[in-house]
């Protein structure tokens, strides 16, 4: 069973399991919250707002939640804890919105204002913590496949499994469950669906206890990773373990207070985390930024553009009226759309590998923005149902490319710092010689030569370049570390030994912080621009544009190190 558990394909698949488990979440709870906001009374236009917290607060959190994660250490790793967290919120938001009702009624008499509270409250930490948790799993499968090959056809299964989420997300809430056979046991329609969520939640957040996740200890640092398959060393005595235990409490303590102080210093810090980018992730940034824009103004709106635009219908038209009931088919064919675009990804997801392999990444890429624009202008100027349905489905393609290739793009430079983040390399240079100077009072001389782990974590699982690295040869530096000596450096107030200048948890953050920022922006100026231009087909012509600013910014994506060129311009 050991044995099974790390091998590479189930590891694969118990990590993305969780990334499953959160799309399905995601899909269903979000498609289904505006009819209950609309129930309680909340006006469309706050409507909106609401459903704009979560990406909101993702902009302010990522980041930190992302740089926090490259510098933690616990025996569970670095990425699960902030996995654990996240998901302990989306299990509390399953809970708070089809119970919003029955909360609100223990508090007051006056339940209907309490109830919004709750439903928003619910809402908001479902959207927040559900984006917010892609981060460290995104790094935590970095993390596990360093090397190129490995880690796009990591972050392939990634996308399949977001796609199959979706779609198993957007039929859930199509299905009558208070007819079905489970509403005795679980509830009405909205009860039982979020059971079902929660459990089908709980099940996948479970899986990640499996993970074989390298813990990014001090201890794991001083030993190195060759020494992980050498015997084990005998237990320290007695004093020497209290003082281990000792220091490791004092350290958990500096985490706490140095959290503290990163709270008080919110701002700065996050002025400090966008501003100080990468030329190569900040070029890639803008790319994903202009092509998700596009793609959300798609998403967001395509069924409005199918029951106004194709079905001619009116949506504030009263129920039971021609006008009305044209709207609701048109919405209908519009989700069956979505579906088969997230049917399409799937299809894409399975050769993704196979596409790169064959046309390179810079052609796949390149490929799937210019494809997204094309489609676009087809729906503008058709008025066939089927044709931009088909359309809307072959998206698809740019969809499943923008969740796998600058992920992949993201942990190629960092497993080439010295090419593509070179100044960051060096900085980890001038620290680890620092480090080396400080701590020339222990028994045992640390290395001073640069950490061996590129993504800022203890050791990739599989990793080809790990497991063909020599063992260190006898009396080496980096083995005469004793447990004492450790608890004598973090007592010191020694500088972390294992976080180097930047992590890939950071920058896949401010990847991510584009997708937040994809679906902010549209929200607030989209409907403006249907008023003025008095068509919903502004929606798909807006998309399009966004999908040509796309262009011209992917082909300034460092693909390769024949790419850095375009970095010193």
């Amino acid at each position: 069973v050991s044995m099974l558990f790390h091998n590479r394909k189930t590891q694969l698949l118990l990590v993305n399991s969780l990334t499953f488990g959160l799309e399905v979440c995601l899909a269903a709870g979000i498609t289904y919250v505006p009819p209950l906001l609309l129930e309680v009374g909340v006006e469309e236009k706050f409507m909106t707002m609401v459903l704009g917290i979560g990406p909101v607060l993702g902009l302010v959190f990522v980041p930190l939640i992302g740089s926090a994660s490259d510098h933690w250490h616990s025996s569970y790793g670095r990425r699960r804890p902030f996995i654990w967290m996240l998901c302990l919120g989306v299990l509390l938001s399953l809970f708070v919105i089809p119970h919003a009702s029955s909360l609100a009624s223990l508090f007051a008499l006056n339940t209907r204002p309490l109830e919004i509270a709750f439903l928003i409250l619910g809402i908001g930490l479902l959207d927040f913590c559900g984006q917010v948790c892609f981060t460290p799993l995104e790094a935590l499968l970095s993390d596990l496949f360093q090397e190129p090959d490995n880690c796009r056809q990591a972050f392939s299964m990634y996308a399949f499994m977001i796609s199959l989420g979706g779609c198993i997300g957007y039929l859930l809430p199509a299905i009558d469950w208070g007819g079905s056979f489970l509403a005795p046991y679980l509830g009405g329609q909205e009860t039982c669906l979020f059971s079902l969520l929660t459990i089908i939640f709980l099940g996948c957040v479970l899986a990640t206890l499996f993970v074989t996740e390298e813990a990014a200890t001090q201890a794991d640092v001083l030993d190195g990773p060759a020494l992980k398959d050498a015997p084990p060393k005998p237990s320290p005595p007695a004093c020497c373990s209290c003082q281990l235990f000792r220091s490791s409490c004092l350290l958990q303590a500096r985490h706490i207070m140095q959290a503290l102080r990163n709270l008080c210093t919110l701002v700065p810090r996050l002025h400090s985390l966008y501003c100080r980018i990468p030329k190569v992730i900040r070029r890639l940034f803008v790319a994903e930024l202009c092509s998700w824009m596009a793609l959300m103004t798609f998403m967001l709106f395509y069924t409005d553009f199918v029951g106004e635009g194709l079905y001619h219908g009116v949506p504030r038209a009263k129920p039971g009226t021609d006008a009305r009931r044209h709207y609701d088919e048109g919405v209908r064919m519009g989700s069956l759309g979505l579906f088969l675009q997230c049917v399409t990804s799937i299809f894409f997801s399975t050769i993704m590998d196979r596409m790169v392999k064959q046309f390179g990444t810079r052609a796949v890429y390149l490929a799937s923005v210019v494809f997204f624009p094309v489609a676009a202008f087809v729906m503008c100027l058709s008025h066939s149902v089927i044709v931009v349905t088909i359309s809307a489905a072959l998206t698809g393609f740019t969809f499943s490319a923008l969740q796998i290739l600058p992920y992949t793009l993201a942990s190629l430079y960092h497993h080439d710092k010295q090419v593509f983040l070179h100044k960051y390399k060096s900085k980890e240079e001038e620290d680890a010689a620092r480090l080396d100077k400080k701590s020339a009072f222990s028994k045992g001389h640390l290395s001073s030569q640069k950490l061996p782990y590129q993504n800022g974590h203890a050791g990739s699982l599989f990793s080809s370049s790990s497991s063909s690295s020599s063992p260190p040869a006898a009396g080496s530096a980096l083995c005469v570390s004793s447990s004492c000596d450790v608890s004598l450096m973090m007592m010191g107030g020694e500088p972390d030994p294992v976080a180097p200048g930047r992590g890939i948890c950071l920058d896949l953050a401010i990847l991510d912080s584009a997708f937040l920022l994809s679906q902010v922006v549209p929200s607030l100026f989209m409907g403006s621009i249907v008023q003025f231009t008095q068509s919903v087909t502004a929606y798909m012509v807006s998309a399009a544009g966004f999908g040509l600013v796309a262009i011209y910014f992917a082909t300034k994506v460092v693909f390769d190190k024949s790419d850095m060129a375009k970095c010193s311009v």
